[in-house]
């Protein structure tokens, strides 16, 4: 059996709120929230099996765009993981676009809780968006959910904005997802006494299932031989939209059980994951393998450089560079120094790319390939 599927603007969070009520209750068809990022011609076909009743589309960070099914089950799986692990139902402010599985599980928890969240328009928000947000809520017990790049905003205003630095202390969980967040702020923000979790997780499985590095409700997880992250449980997608060989290589089973085979490596030490960088970071540089995102990692991590990435560069001699790509204007030699005292010489970056504003993908993440393309496109180092 098979269900329509309704694309629905993602402009109007609450008209987004009722479409997913009627669509994991089975009384509407399945839904598509549409954002002004995505490619419009890319929303066919607009039927789905029965049990999907969510679409997510993605950009992905680094090849072409996916639609992600996932059923009414999956759904209220997450919902009710995160619950679990927050402790109690509570009123979310949904600062995120709806059309991201983030801000989609915003409206689930919502509805799983019986209570509207409150919300944020669209765009860069401030103190006064969120304090005039915090004035709307009715209950007590709070919530929200972040993206790294929010967060760091916030942090910048709330350093001299006391009303601010409390009304955020004041919620029971900060959830901060999307991509890497760097360590200084989450120091920062539990600084200001700001009750920070960090999330993984995807759209392929329906949103962030581990928290602090540990597993919520029945997710599993596993290193696969590479040290491949492979996720299982509840909360998996169903399919790739139209895009079989896809499904096949991202779904795999496993002693019985199904998995998400995700495009992250990691660590496990006592049930605790630690993502350690993408699969396909590895560079050879002077033949000495460097990942990428050991590098980026370290990088963030020093002043005024917390949204800089880190990309492949070409070198006569080494083959391979880390490359930094960066609004800032850092000490390179400085900067060097750092990443050589902590990795080796081969992981210093061997130069600094500014410019006026990061690529982004619409999803908000840093467009790595764009990022590398203005890298191609950059002057050499000084030798």
């Amino acid at each position: 059996m098979t269900r329509s599927l309704a694309v629905v603007d993602s402009a109007d969070p609450l008209a987004c709120l009722a479409a997913l009520r009627a669509a994991l209750a089975g009384d509407g068809p399945a839904v598509l929230f549409r954002g002004g990022g995505v490619n419009p011609v890319y929303t066919a076909p607009l039927e789905v099996e029965q049990r999907i009743a969510l679409v997510v589309e993605t950009s992905g960070t680094t090849g072409r765009p996916k639609r992600v099914a996932l059923s009414a089950d999956a759904v209220l799986a997450s919902a009710a993981a995160s619950t679990g692990a927050l402790g109690e139902p509570g009123q979310w402010m949904l600062a995120l676009p709806v059309h991201y599985i983030a801000g989609s599980n915003v409206l689930a928890r919502s509805l799983a809780s019986g209570l509207d969240p409150v919300t944020i328009a669209p765009g860069r928000m401030g103190a006064a968006d969120v304090l005039a947000a915090i004035g709307r809520f009715t209950e007590k017990q709070r919530y929200t959910a972040l993206v790294p790049a929010q967060l760091s905003r916030l942090l910048d205003e709330a350093d001299d904005n006391a009303e601010l630095a409390a009304a955020l202390a004041g919620f029971d969980r900060i959830l901060v997802g999307g991509q890497a967040t760097p360590a200084v702020l989450i120091d920062r923000a539990r600084a200001h006494g700001w009750a920070i979790t960090r999330t993984y997780g995807s759209s392929e499985t329906c949103g962030g299932v581990i928290y602090d590095g540990v597993p919520i409700g029945q997710t599993e997880v596993r290193l696969s031989a590479d040290g491949r992250v492979e996720l299982g449980g509840p909360t998996l997608a169903e399919y790739y939209l139209g895009d079989p060989e896809r499904t096949a290589d991202a779904f795999v089973e496993h002693d019985a059980a199904r998995w998400y085979r995700t495009d992250d490596a990691g660590e496990l030490v006592d049930g605790v994951l630690r993502v350690t960088g993408r699969i396909d970071d590895v560079i050879v540089s002077g033949g000495v393998k460097v990942r990428l995102a050991a590098v980026e990692r370290i990088v963030r991590e020093q002043p005024g450089l917390d949204e800089a990435v880190v990309v492949a560069g070409h070198h006569a001699e080494w083959g391979e560079v880390p490359v930094v790509v960066t609004t800032a204007r850092p000490d390179r030699d400085a900067l060097r120094r750092v990443i050589g005292t902590a990795l080796g010489p081969e992981a210093r970056p061997d130069r600094i790319v500014t410019v006026e504003a990061l690529p982004l993908l619409p999803s908000g993440k840093p467009d790595r390939l764009a990022a590398a393309r203005l890298v191609a496109g950059a002057a050499p180092a000084p030798s």
